[in-house]
C-alpha cells in the first residue's frame, strides 16, 4: 500500500526545496490531502488549544451531546443511520469579521488562543497558496487573488468532538463528502483516529501524528486547477473509545469571488477547454448546503447549466 504523504515544511528552502515541492504536488494531485510537519506553528500553542478545546467539550458541551443521543433513542438503533452525524461541533468565523467575542461558554483565555491559533493559520494557508502556484505554474499571488472577492476571503473554523459510540457501524461520526472551500487546515487528535479518505475506491486511514496538520484541498481549487487538483470524499469513523478532537479551519473564496479555471492552465490544455464551471462563490455555497453529503459532479454540473443561464461577470479583484 502507498505511505501516506508526509511534507516537512521545513525544507521548503533547502537543499531538499525541489523534492518537498514534488512530493506535495503528487500529493494535491493524486491524494487531495497531505499530512504537513515543521510548519511553523509553534507546538506550545497547539497544545494549548488541545488542552483548552477538550476542557470546553467536557465542561460545556458533553452534557447536551448525551442529552440528544437521548432524546433520538440512538444507543438503541438497530439499522444505519443516513442523516445524522455523531459529532458535537461549533464554528468560529475570524474573516472577513471575526465572531469569537459573541460565541457563548467560551472562557476568555480560549478566544484569546483561537484567535491567536487562527491568525498562524491564515498565514499557514496563504503561503500553501502561493506553494500550489509554483507547481502549478500560475503567478505568485494568483489563488489568494482568486479567492478574494470584494471583502477578502471567507476564513472560519469547526470546532468539533466525536465521543465514543456504542454503534460505530451504523452511525458515521461525520458521512462522507467533499470540502465545498478551498483550501482545509486539520489539527486533530494524535490519540483517537477516525478520519479517511477515498483513494482508487479504497477508504484509507489518514493518520493521527502530533503537532501536524492535515491539509485538504476543496471543490474551489479543482475547478480552478481545471481538475489537475482534485477534492477527495472523506468522512469520520465513530470510535468505541475515546473522543476524538478536530479542529478544521477553512481557507475560502469571498462569498462574491468568482471562480473559474485558470486561464493560464487552460491554455496548457492541448484542447484549450475547460471541464469545470464559472460562478461566483456564494452560488456554490447555497447548492452544495444540501448536497454536501452527495457527490461534487452532479454539483459542477448544475453550476454549469446556471452559467449558461446567466451572465456572469467577474468581480473586480485587488
Amino acid at each position: 500500500m502507498e505511505t501516506f504523504p508526509v511534507v516537512d515544511l521545513s525544507q521548503i528552502n533547502g537543499e531538499k526545496r525541489e523534492a518537498t515541492m514534488e512530493k506535495m504536488n503528487d500529493a494535491c494531485e493524486n491524494w487531495g490531502f497531505f499530512e504537513l510537519v515543521n510548519h511553523g506553528i509553534s507546538h506550545e500553542l497547539m497544545d494549548t488549544v488541545e488542552k483548552l478545546t477538550k476542557e470546553h467539550y467536557k465542561k460545556c458541551m458533553e452534557q447536551r451531546f448525551k442529552e440528544m443521543v437521548a432524546s433520538k433513542g440512538l444507543e438503541a438503533v438497530q439499522s444505519e443511520i443516513h442523516d445524522l452525524d455523531w459529532e458535537s461541533t461549533f464554528f468560529l468565523r475570524h474573516l472577513p469579521v471575526s465572531n469569537i467575542s459573541q460565541i457563548p461558554d467560551l472562557d476568555e483565555d480560549y478566544r484569546k488562543v483561537m484567535k491567536e491559533f487562527a491568525v498562524e493559520l491564515e498565514k499557514l494557508a496563504e503561503q500553501l497558496l502561493d506553494l500550489l502556484c509554483e507547481n502549478l505554474g500560475l503567478e505568485k499571488g494568483y489563488l489568494k487573488k482568486a479567492f478574494y472577492g470584494s471583502k477578502g476571503p471567507n476564513f472560519g473554523t469547526k470546532v468539533s468532538n466525536y465521543p465514543p459510540c456504542p454503534k460505530p457501524d451504523l452511525i458515521k461520526g461525520l458521512r462522507a463528502h467533499t470540502d465545498a472551500g478551498g483550501i482545509i487546515l486539520l489539527f486533530q487528535d494524535d490519540k483517537v483516529s477516525g478520519l479517511q479518505l477515498l483513494k482508487d475506491g479504497q477508504w484509507i486511514d489518514v493518520p493521527p501524528m502530533h503537532h501536524s496538520i492535515v491539509i485538504n484541498l476543496g471543490d474551489q481549487l479543482e475547478v480552478i486547477t481545471n481538475g489537475k487538483y482534485k477534492s477527495v470524499m472523506h468522512r469520520v469513523i465513530a470510535q468505541p473509545d475515546g473522543t476524538r478532537m478536530s479542529i478544521a479551519s477553512f481557507y475560502n473564496p469571498g462569498d462574491d469571488a468568482f471562480i473559474c479555471p485558470a486561464p493560464a492552465l487552460l491554455e496548457k490544455e492541448t484542447e484549450n477547454i475547460s471541464a469545470y464551471p464559472k460562478f461566483v462563490f456564494d452560488d456554490y455555497m447555497k447548492l452544495y448546503s444540501g448536497l454536501k453529503f452527495h457527490a461534487k459532479e452532479p454539483r459542477f454540473e448544475a453550476m454549469k447549466a446556471m452559467e449558461s443561464t446567466v451572465n456572469l461577470d467577474p468581480v473586480a479583484t485587488v
